[in-house]
């Protein structure tokens, strides 16, 4: 009786240790994530709120905070990064200033710009020349009051960071590894709307500003184009809805069988008064 046990569990042990050695060997399967890579990420905090009391140095050596430029007038566009950078970064500003150039509104008047370094060594002066940069490529006068350019402590670029979910590591050679993105902010300061990528079209910023503003920029017509549009991840940018549309051309098309009825309803009642009028006529000629 032991022995056919024994002969029973034998199969069993030897089973459970291909499987024990086979969870170990899949523990150790490479993820083909580069080790100075493990942990960048975004984690989209949609809606939570930005640390406004959070401070920092802007451009021209001021002390400010966030809140000064959430004044709940105009949506913001933030950039995290930093200004030494040898390519992510400005690959990042690059397709947000091209894309900025193909809408009328502007920095300062319709929305406002913010870019924060999460390097602590970096200076107002270097931030400074990295604005000067900027605006000289976007030629549009009047924008540089609405263009900020932050330094400031680890302590608060990382507030910030933590609350949009933008993960970054310092690797052993000084530079830092980020995730490319710009992030839309409500005028009140609260997360609307992540935009991934170094390319941004003009009328994807267009829209995801008017998304974040709330109502306060643009026209009914802008409004009414956004209503007909969803931001799509995977494409990276706006699309349009189709049941939405579908619901609107429902409704035109009600509309129009409406008035075409209103119409013929008419054209029949003018029709019946006119006989009525020939008939009453014709009984008068008669007596």
């Amino acid at each position: 009786m032991l022995n056919r046990t024994a002969n029973f569990l034998r199969p069993l042990a030897a089973l459970a240790a291909l499987l024990s050695l086979a969870v170990g060997a899949h523990a150790q399967i490479d993820t083909g994530v580069p080790e100075e890579l493990k942990g960048i990420d975004i984690i989209e905090h949609s809606n939570d709120p930005l640390p406004l009391d959070a401070r920092f140095t802007d451009d021209s050596g001021a002390q400010v905070s966030l809140r000064d430029y959430f004044k709940g007038q105009r949506p913001v566009l933030l950039q995290l990064g930093y200004n030494k950078c040898p390519m992510l970064c400005n690959l990042v500003l690059n397709g947000a200033f091209d894309g900025l150039k193909g809408i009328e509104w502007m920095p300062g008047k319709e929305f406002e710009v913010i870019s924060i370094s999460i390097d602590p060594t970096e200076t107002p002066a270097l931030a400074s020349a990295k604005k000067e940069s900027y605006l000289a490529e976007f030629e549009r006068p009047g924008a540089r009051q609405g263009v900020h350019f932050l330094t400031g402590s680890a302590i608060m670029s990382k507030s910030v960071a933590d609350a949009v979910g933008f993960q970054y590591r310092r690797q052993e050679d000084g530079e830092f590894a980020h995730a490319a993105v710009l992030v839309l902010i409500t005028p009140d300061g609260r997360i609307s709307r992540y935009m991934y990528g170094t390319k941004f079209e003009s009328s994807d910023l267009r829209m995801g500003l008017l998304e974040a503003s709330q109502g306060n920029i643009g026209t009914t017509i802008d409004r009414f184009i956004l209503w007909c549009h969803i931001y799509d991840a995977n494409a990276r940018g706006y699309v349009l809805q189709a049941r939405r549309v579908m619901s609107i051309g429902g409704l035109v098309t009600l509309l129009v069988l409406a008035g075409g009825l209103a119409v013929f309803w008419a054209a029949e009642i003018k029709k019946k008064k006119s006989l009525q009028t020939a008939s009453a006529a014709t009984a008068v000629a008669v007596n």
